[in-house]
C-alpha cells in the first residue's frame, strides 16, 4: 500500500476497516467504500464510483467464465496474459460463427 498510487480506492464493505481507511488517508487516496451497518458514524462515499466498480466485476466474471483463466493453465506469464488479451478480443468485437 505504500508505493499505491491511485486517486480512489473502490471496494466493498468487508474492507470498511478503520486500519484500510487511515492508512488511505495518510497516501491521500480517497476511499470509495460503503460503510457497514455497524458503524456509529457513516461517512460520505461517491456513489458513483462505487457503481463503476461494478462494470469492473462484471468483466473479471466474464474473463473467469473461460476455463484456460479461470484455472490458469498457462505455465508462463506472458502465456497467461495472451490468454486473458484474446479473451478481452472476444468480449470486446462482435465475432460471429456460422
Amino acid at each position: 500500500m505504500e508505493d499505491l498510487e491511485a486517486e480512489a480506492f473502490l471496494a466493498d464493505k468487508a474492507y470498511d476497516t478503520n486500519e484500510l481507511l487511515d492508512m488511505l488517508k495518510e497516501a491521500d487516496i480517497a476511499a470509495v467504500i460503503p460503510p457497514v451497518k455497524s458503524r456509529k458514524e457513516h461517512r460520505a462515499y461517491s456513489h458513483e464510483l462505487y457503481r463503476a466498480r461494478h462494470v469492473i466485476e462484471n468483466v473479471f466474471r466474464a474473463l473467469k467464465r473461460w476455463r484456460g483463466i479461470a484455472t490458469r493453465y498457462a505455465k508462463l506469464t506472458a502465456s497467461f496474459i495472451a490468454a486473458i488479451h484474446v479473451r478481452c478480443l472476444f468480449l470486446y468485437l462482435p465475432v460471429h460463427t456460422t
